[in-house]
């Protein structure tokens, strides 16, 4: 049975569209299981009802006719308790409804399964048999399994077929293909699939003939792809500011470091010739980044697998293919890469999906400078079958709609145009005070990591850094940077937004960040030896970092010093013995320096309840609502199984919150928010009920949660966030606050258009 369900899915899965699909499920399951009839139902949402879409064994025009309501039926029962139902004779059931048109009269058995994705029933499964008998267990298994297979399958079908035509009578948006919104916004254009023309994974190892001549060929085409590197930065110097640009230069330090370069020239002299050296090097950087917690970290390998590619590229060909684009172009791909989007003229690109990749990704740190919508992690997305088509991407609601309907394209159009609107309205708040109607001013700061992110956060008007990560020039070297090294990166920093505060955090690596030079292995990283835990084990990695940072403030004064993963009091003073050691140190070598504010993050669940304790020791605190969601829920976001469970207005991690700021408040020390949750919205309007004193954020959102804070008053807020205790579940939290920006007229804020 194992390897028909693996032929049958192979076949669906080829399918050119869902008609197909269905067709081949329904005769391909009739014949394994040698029964009577097999039919498959869809559920249409919006008209609850579940409609007959295929069947093998049924009157075949009763296809798109025949639909039972919600509840109704032996395929309304599977749904509903999302169970299956095992009969031998169904019309002895009380909930069996008689269909003459489909012609079951000679049918007893009833087996239905239902098929269900993400907690949503997408369809029943159903076979008949005509004697009266139960099915047996084998086979309830193994329909069982098939549906549970194919819900992905459908899914993926139904997204690459014409809708509209086979399901003319149902919810065209059930079919929408769902992502993470990596930009807001929303594009209606033609799909223009990108791919790497080079597939490092299919290169074998194999005897290096000529050790120097694969050396120089190597060396050759690490050359080319920076010259590469450097016309694309060239070509979108007019579309984006200097700092932006330098995402390529990040890049092209990738490309440079020793790890790259040295460890391929190290294999290619072991032996292998230069492209089984290049995979062997990629796959370990690769492997070293994807292992990471840390979301922006993460994406660094999909920047590492794009330099092999493109090194590849050169290796194999000296002329690598030129790409050409038309007006309107989406661009689509199973990894859309930084260089990948550069390639695109600027004037001509609209939106970005790919079917990897998270907010973090440089593909979506570029899409948002140039203010176009993307749509990333894509699930389902059938890739090879896009090219050309037309597509609609709803970035507010990390939406892709493959082949839509004139009122859907028509409606989205009206959209785009509402959103250039909005868009000029957000413009206009720039230079306008973070304060509420009543007078109560709120700073809003900038999560940075990259020196590109500098100018977005000024041009958007941020009065800060509420989190500066240091672990980017950790990771794009082969080694430790050096004190010298670190001092010019946050020098650059702490000027660009002086006289404004700047919160540094101290280097947050280890467990699943290991550092390629650094590397670290443990059974469960997310509780692991990280963060803090590792600067006080290696004083000297921390002691050169805090010298770096203490002396790039020289001068300016604007800088706080913030401390990852704190879980007990012991760790602050050990660390903050460490920062006191070394500006006694500078301040001995004769450096002008002066002593820092000291923070801490508030993300491990002890740290919320020694708030008083540590009150005593530190001088502001900064919320990271991302972990401490993780760690309140017991959820890793990053995994699909579970991710649904993340939330982070679950009442469990409001209340959490809710008491740092009361608490901290009691002692006199300010209270920030660094999270994703103070980039929403929805959230912020909650976050100021409590009293949080500043909310930092990317910069792509610090306009829209502007708009907010200038348009409710504190006693507002405070009355919305009275009525979310009485409520029980983060789904309902979510709705009052929708409700809310809706009375306000700021609907535009929560989904595409005003």
């Amino acid at each position: 049975m194992l390897d028909t369900l693996r032929r049958i899915i192979q076949e669906v899965n080829r399918a050119p569209d869902l008609a197909r699909a269905l067709s081949i499920i329904v005769t391909r399951v009739k014949q394994a299981m040698v029964v009577d009839v097999c039919s498959v139902y869809l559920t249409d949402t919006e008209r609850q009802q579940h409609v007959l879409m295929a069947t093998d064994g049924y009157n075949p025009d009763a296809v798109g006719k025949v639909r039972f309501n919600f509840g109704e039926g032996l395929v309304g029962v599977v749904a509903r308790r999302e169970e299956m139902l095992n009969l031998d004779d169904a019309s002895s059931h009380k909930a069996y409804v008689y269909t003459g048109e489909i012609g079951e009269d000679p049918f007893h058995g009833f087996l239905g399964v239902p098929i269900v994705q993400h907690r949503k029933v997408l369809g029943v499964l159903v076979v008949r048999q005509r004697e009266r008998r139960r099915f047996a267990e084998p086979e309830e298994t193994f329909l069982f399994t098939l549906a549970a297979q194919l819900a992905g399958a459908i899914s993926h079908a139904g997204a690459s077929g014409d809708i509209t035509h086979l399901l003319q009578q149902t919810d065209e948006s059930r079919y929408a293909l769902k992502g993470n919104s990596g930009t807001p916004g929303a594009a209606v254009g033609h799909a223009r699939v990108v791919y790497p023309m080079a597939n490092l994974e299919a290169i074998p190892d194999r005897p290096a003939e000529d050790t120097e001549t694969e050396i120089a060929e190597f060396r050759a085409a690490v050359g080319a792809v920076e010259r590469d590197m450097r016309m694309m930065s060239a070509r979108m110097v007019d579309s984006l500011p200097a700092e932006d640009i330098a995402l390529f230069d990040a890049l092209i330090m990738m490309l440079r470091s020793e790890n790259l370069v040295e460890g391929t020239i190290e294999r290619i002299r072991a032996g292998n010739w230069a492209p089984g050296a290049l995979r062997e090097t990629i796959v370990e950087h690769v492997d070293a980044f994807e292992a990471m917690e840390d979301p922006y970290l993460r994406e660094r390998a999909s920047d590492v697998r794009d330099l092999g590619r493109r090194i590849l590229e050169h290796l194999q060909s000296t002329s690598p293919v030129q790409r050409s684009f038309e007006p309107d172009t989406i661009l689509v791909g199973e990894e859309i890469s930084a260089s990948q989007l550069a390639e695109v003229p600027v004037q001509y690109l609209i939106g970005v999906v790919s079917a990897r990749g998270s907010s973090a990704s440089h593909v979506a740190i570029l899409a948002r400078a140039l203010g176009i919508p993307a749509v990333m992690g894509v699930e389902d997305l059938p890739v090879n079958r896009l090219e050309g088509q037309n597509i609609v991407v709803d970035g507010y609601q990390a939406r892709l709609f493959v082949r839509p309907s004139r009122a859907i394209r028509e409606e989205f159009q009206r959209l785009q145009e509402e959103e250039a609107a909005l868009s000029q309205d957000l413009l206009d708040l720039i230079e306008l005070p973070s304060e509420t109607p009543d007078g109560v001013h709120i700073p809003l700061y900038a999560n940075t990591g990259l020196l590109s992110d500098i100018s977005p956060s000024l041009r958007c008007g941020a009065e800060g850094v509420g989190l500066y990560r240091t672990e980017v020039p950790f990771m794009i070297r082969d080694r430790f940077p050096g004190e010298e090294e670190q001092f010019r990166i946050y020098r650059q920093v702490l000027e660009a937004f002086a006289p404004s505060p700047v919160t540094v955090r101290t280097l947050d690596i280890g467990g699943d960040k290991a550092l390629p030079y650094f590397p670290v292995e443990e059974e469960n990283p997310f509780l692991g030896w990280r963060g803090i835990r590792i600067a006080l084990d290696h004083p000297e990695i921390f002691l050169t970092q805090v010298r770096a940072i203490l002396r790039a403030n020289a001068g300016l004064d604007n800088l706080q010093l913030m401390l990852p993963m704190i879980s007990s009091v012991n760790e602050i003073d050990e660390a903050a013995g460490l920062v006191r050691r070394a500006h006694e140190e500078l301040v001995e070598e004769g450096e002008q320096t002066t002593y820092p504010k000291i923070g801490v993050m508030i993300e491990v669940p002890s740290a919320v309840y020694q708030v008083p304790a540590m009150s005593k020791r530190v001088d502001f605190f900064s919320i990271g609502s991302n972990d401490l969601t993780q760690y309140l829920l017991a959820v890793d976001r990053n995994n699909a199984q579970v991710s649904d469970l993340y939330n982070a207005l679950h009442p469990a991690v409001l209340r959490a919150i809710h008491q740092v700021v009361v608490e901290a408040h009691a002692h006199q020390r300010p209270v920030s928010v660094c999270g994703e949750m103070a980039g929403d919205p929805a959230a912020a309007l909650l976050l100021l009920g409590m009293g949080v004193d500043s909310l930092s954020m990317s910069s792509a959102s610090l306009l829209r949660v502007k708009w907010v804070l200038r348009s409710f008053n504190t006693e507002k807020m405070q009355s919305l966030l009275e009525e979310t205790w009485l409520l029980e579940d983060a789904t309902a939290v979510r709705a009052l606050l929708h409700n809310s920006l809706d009375e306000a007229g700021l609907g535009g804020l929560i989904r595409a258009g005003r």
